[in-house]
């Protein structure tokens, strides 16, 4: 398993009953987590001090109760700044155990030697973009919502990345790789977080499970021939490490060459010393 386990500003303190309690800088915050089966006792003092909660519905979704937490905070990673705040669906605009996935390109991009050219698809708010740029990437950040992409900006500009070599764009990323495709565009690393269900902006519809393999064969066709990386997230449980792994040997090994590894992803439970998992990785490297 790959463990985000450099962070100063946010820890996973315990987990129990369907939800965990952590702390994104200064304030706590328990939200459901669907890995979470086990019921230990909450007697961490955190459980109570909390200043945000997120409730599930029986009836699905759910709602924030706020105890003292303002709208919007800053944590850091490393040299990396991000806004938070509470938004639908449990979110804070940030997945800290992608913090693992960041320092793996960012050494291979420091390391290249030459300037490499990421395309990051379904870039959400943008921590990946702006590890890619912080190691010195020109980047290319694609998501559907607006509102996401502008999110983004702000991460950057706290992060001192607002004159970086960042392209941004409002797009389906299916489309935007068809295009690119035609266009005869290349990126040496490409980086995707593709949701398990989506809309695109003009109502595009994406279920994982139908959706990834073709693209992932059309993505393939965008990365250079002396291409360094490729990297795929999931959350969706039925795309287990080994079906990662399993994809891109067909897809890019197999052109390619190089090195395939996929994991878990986690993040350390203070309390517990144990490893909350929180999705898959698949990793494509040139050379090991």
């Amino acid at each position: 398993m790959w463990i985000a386990d450099n962070w100063n500003d946010y820890e996973v303190i315990d987990t129990s009953a369907g939800e965990k309690l952590e702390r994104w800088g200064d304030y706590l915050l328990v939200r459901p987590d669907p890995q979470v089966i086990w019921n230990t006792p909450k007697n961490n003092p955190g459980w109570k001090k909390k200043n945000g909660h997120y409730h599930r519905s029986s009836k699905g979704g759910g709602e924030w109760e706020f105890f003292d937490l303002p709208q919007e905070w800053s944590i850091r990673y490393r040299d990396l700044t991000f806004r938070l705040k509470p938004f639908s669906f449990k979110h804070t605009g940030l997945f800290p155990e992608q913090a693992a996935n960041w320092d793996w390109f960012g050494g291979i991009i420091r390391r290249a030697g030459r300037p490499l050219k990421v395309l990051n698809l379904f870039a959400y708010t943008g921590g990946a973009t702006l590890s890619a740029a912080k190691a010195g990437a020109s980047v290319t950040h694609v998501d559907a919502s607006k509102g996401m992409v502008t999110w983004a900006k702000e991460n950057a500009a706290a992060s001192g990345l607002s004159g970086a070599p960042i392209r941004w764009l409002v797009d389906d990323c299916v489309k935007f790789v068809e295009r690119e495709i035609r266009r005869g565009n290349k990126y040496d690393g490409i980086i995707m977080d593709p949701p398990s269900y989506g809309r695109g902006p003009k109502g595009e519809i994406w279920k994982i499970e139908d959706s990834i393999f073709p693209f992932l064969e059309l993505t393939a066709q965008i990365l250079s021939d002396d291409a360094a990386f490729f990297l795929i997230n999931s959350y969706t449980t039925g795309l287990q490490p080994a079906v990662l792994s399993y994809m891109i040997n067909t897809v890019i090994v197999r052109k390619f060459g190089g090195h395939v590894e996929a994991q878990e992803i986690g993040l350390p439970v203070r309390e517990s010393g144990l490893i909350l998992p929180c999705g898959a990785s698949g990793r494509w490297c040139r050379q090991e």
